[in-house]
């Protein structure tokens, strides 16, 4: 079985014919581009032949970029100083951010078109990108001149761009030195943090103490990547005239204010449910009050179960298969032609994702597997985010598109299928320790999501103010945990570093990456009930939901399967299945351990 990924499907390398001519073909077309964009204002052509060329220009452009940019980010995931894709990703960034200009010029024409939707109406592949073309509009009144526009673009490179990839390197080859059995080993920083599911209390406490203490090596450095990432968004935003950073990130989430509001107000009443979870974990691991942070991820049971990567993509097909023939088929492609990069190593970022490369109508996944359910877990979660794409490659790439809310709907409802799936058949035993391995993911996805909801508020207000230290963003980090986490924790060992690990923090194009998670997650098991409640034939409903989430409103989506985002009762509904599961493990808790409680 293969663990590292293939993308020649992409290019060969970076020397290869075709990802060179692909280079040249970007500055050809990027010229006739700019010259369309220069001479839009003084064309003789219908107004209809000028949006088919811009449609036609938009398609190329992004597919082009897109195959050449993930080729460069995929192979950088796996290894950060890789010269050729550093190289090359530099220069795709400079020839991107040559377009800037003209994508402004042609946006602030398209929104002074007074009968665009007549003009759409014309042409069978103009009306097939309506929602494309009318959100171009609503954009085109943030934008700023077409100077301006350019000058941000090509200062970005040199920006929160380049600050984050210096993020990047710093944490990928941080070394964290453990102590196991009484050897001192050195290990990446993913690797370290794979250890907080170890079976061994010692092992995890050891894990989270020389992880902190790891990255007081690079803390500073990494303060001022994120302070200065962040002082960019500010800046953009303002200037482009949103009212906040969060503005900015609900508008081109395709969500509003109204939906928000309802599922964090859901969210807060439903907090001390899981603190009743965490303070019964912390019991059964032997501690009183709250439990540490460093054992969030500790198994409870005894004898956890333990998946290799072989165990474990069988699992995720068996049960995937109890959904629906087409998931668990897609996902077996996926692990029989190496679309996925298994393993942590040196060089390789941490965490995981999915890369839907729609051009070549693949994927592509990283993890960094370490044999624990979780993994398993996170490996159903991905080739979820895989299959939406998957659903969506009979539309053309620009509606294909998906806002950060709906993209956390498909991975987390793969996540519900084994998981329901697993507890239906498994004895008392093995629906406990699968319970458990839930509600400790869910709420890592409604407290800890909530968490960094609240510490990023406070960071863009804080930052509004000026630079920002470690320090600070330690205080910041802390107070957010203890906001969000209340008594289901020990005060006494919080995570003060979790700015430093997570990276959607340092990415300036994805601001308030957190509460999508939330949403994903609720909306996912909202969607599942109904599954539950239609049974099979729900499956079209699903992947028709899937199909069309890159041209529609969040609110609209869920409106095709009977769902009003914007009433706090769907919200507490799909807590109500957690909360649920909360009671369950507690009854089962009881029983398993009646000395303990």
């Amino acid at each position: 079985m293969k663990t590292t990924w293939d993308l020649t499907a992409l290019y060969e390398s970076f020397e290869s014919e075709n990802f060179l001519n692909d280079l040249k073909k970007v500055d050809e077309l990027t010229q006739s581009y700019n010259h369309f964009a220069n001479q839009i204002s003084n064309s003789t052509q219908e107004t209809k032949t000028l949006l088919l060329q811009y449609l036609n220009f938009q398609q190329e452009l992004n597919d082009l970029f897109g195959r050449l940019f993930s080729y460069c980010s995929l192979t950088l995931s796996t290894d950060t100083t890789n010269k050729s894709a550093l190289k090359y990703s530099d220069v795709l960034n400079e020839k991107s951010s040559s377009l800037a200009k003209s994508d402004t010029v042609l946006n602030h024409w398209i929104g002074n078109l007074k009968d665009l939707d007549t003009l759409l109406k014309t042409d069978a592949n103009l009306e097939a990108h309506t929602f494309f073309f009318k959100e171009l509009q609503r954009f085109s009144h943030y934008l700023l001149s077409d100077n301006e526009e350019s000058i941000i673009a090509k200062m970005q490179n040199t920006g929160s761009i380049a600050w984050a990839k210096l993020k990047d390197t710093i944490t990928s080859q941080l070394i964290v030195e453990v102590e196991l059995n009484g050897e001192v080993k050195s290990m990446p920083l993913a690797m370290a943090r794979n250890l907080a599911h170890d079976p061994s209390a010692e092992v995890r406490k050891s894990a989270y103490e020389c992880e902190l203490k790891a990255y007081e090596k690079v803390e500073d450095s990494l303060a001022a990547c994120l302070s200065n990432i962040k002082g960019e968004v500010i800046t953009t935003a303002t200037l482009r005239g949103y009212e906040s950073p969060l503005d900015e990130t609900l508008i081109k989430s395709r969500m509003t204010r109204q939906t928000l509001d309802a599922m964090l107000e859901a969210i807060e009443e439903s907090l001390p449910k899981f603190r009743e979870f965490l303070r019964l974990k912390a019991s059964l691991l032997g501690h009183k009050g709250g439990l540490p942070f460093y054992d969030l991820f500790a198994p409870v049971c005894d004898q956890p179960q333990t998946f290799d990567y072989e165990r474990g993509t069988e699992f995720v097909l068996k049960q995937f298969s109890t959904f629906s023939d087409t998931l668990a088929n897609y996902a077996k492609k996926a692990i029989d032609e190496a679309w996925i990069d298994v393993y942590p190593k040196q060089g390789k970022v941490g965490g995981a994702f999915c890369s839907n490369l729609h051009w070549i109508k693949q994927s592509r996944f990283l993890l960094n597997y370490g044999d624990q359910f979780s993994d398993v877990v996170t490996l159903a979660h991905e080739l979820g985010h895989g299959f939406h794409g998957e659903c969506l490659t009979k539309e053309s790439s620009l509606n294909s598109s998906y806002p950060m809310p709906v993209a956390e709907t498909a991975s987390t409802f793969c996540e519900t299928i084994i998981k329901k799936a697993a507890i239906k058949n498994g004895t008392d035993d093995e629906i406990f320790r699968i319970l458990e391995t839930e509600l400790t993911d869910s709420t890592q996805i409604i407290v800890d999501i909530y968490s960094r909801y609240l510490f990023e508020t406070e960071l863009f207000k804080e930052r509004a103010q000026g630079s920002i230290s470690s320090k600070e963003l330690q205080d910041m980090m802390i107070k957010a945990q203890k906001e969000a986490y209340g008594n289901g924790l020990d005060f006494e060992s919080l995570h003060p570093y979790m700015w430093a690990c997570k990276p959607h923090y340092y990415d300036a194009s994805a601001n308030f990456y957190n509460f999508p998670y939330a949403f994903g997650l609720l909306f996912a098991k909202g969607l599942y009930a109904k599954y539950q409640e239609v049974g099979s034939e729900f499956v079209k409903s699903y992947e028709q939901l899937l199909s069309i989430t890159g041209k529609n409103s969040a609110e609209e989506i869920a409106r095709t399967v009977d769902i009003d985002l914007t009433k706090k009762e769907f919200w507490q509904t799909s807590l109500k299945l957690i909360t649920d599961d909360i009671q369950t493990f507690k009854e089962l808790a009881k029983k398993k351990y009646p000395t303990l409680l």
